[in-house]
């Protein structure tokens, strides 16, 4: 059984569609998406469009739900999705659980329902993400998105992981992702760290067909280096 985690689309197409050519290689049985699908980036209807077709599952991220909670800071990014995309974003849950291999993850993008879940957090902050907030049972691991970098943390009783960024990913500015590979029951578990590289050039050059693009010069940075802007 291999299912593929993936989240921070953020209207970045071009990282999106090399990414696409890696899981067409990989073939997994499942793709869970993880939040995130739109803002920051010049396609955020495409990447919205992108997440829900190719995944099966569905968690809703602080922008997709900021779209609701903040219209006039996402204005731009309000005209460019259009009611109905709006909509489907705002009835995505904000947490959900998988299980493999005898393991089983709480799912949670980070932001807004749980803190920004950091590599270097310690074992207790992590820990704390076991725990759902609709009152399922405390879970043995913890996968989420947000800081856009992927981490794997083993932890007393658990493991804390991170997607890390398709569309945004910062300090190595490539399209990230998790695999996890393993069985129903007790089994062993493969976790793996898909890194994929993309034409960054080209994803910042995309961002100067929308002049309108909000904070645009400071995505194409980020495309490009994996530095955050402020």
């Amino acid at each position: 059984m291999k299912i593929v985690l993936l989240a921070d689309l953020h209207g970045n197409m071009v990282a999106t569609e090399a990414m696409e050519r890696e899981l067409d290689r990989i073939c997994p049985d499942d793709i869970w998406f993880l939040g995130d699908a739109v803002g920051k980036g010049p396609e955020s209807d495409k990447t919205c469009d992108w997440a829900r077709t190719h995944c099966r599952h569905w968690l809703a991220g602080n922008w997709d739900t900021d779209m609701v909670r903040y219209p006039d800071f996402n204005a731009y990014f309000i005209q460019q999705l259009g009611q109905e995309r709006i909509d489907w974003l705002n009835s995505l849950p904000l947490e959900d659980e998988l299980e493999i291999s005898g393991i089983r993850f709480r799912l949670v993008h980070g932001r807004f329902l749980d803190p920004l879940y950091l590599s270097y957090d310690s074992d207790e902050k992590l820990r704390e993400g076991f725990r759902f907030h609709d009152g399922r049972p405390e879970a043995s691991g913890l996968i989420c998105a947000d800081s856009h970098r992927p981490f794997v943390r083993p932890l007393e009783g658990g493991y804390a992981l991170n997607t890390g960024s398709v569309g945004n990913n910062l300090s190595l500015p490539r399209a990230h992702a998790l695999l996890l590979e393993g069985e129903e029951g007790p089994a062993p578990l493969r976790i793996t760290i898909l890194s994929v590289p993309y034409d960054n050039k080209m994803a910042a050059e995309r961002a100067d067909l929308y002049p309108d693009l909000p904070r645009k010069e400071s995505f194409q940075r980020e495309v490009m280096t994996g530095i955050y802007s402020r």
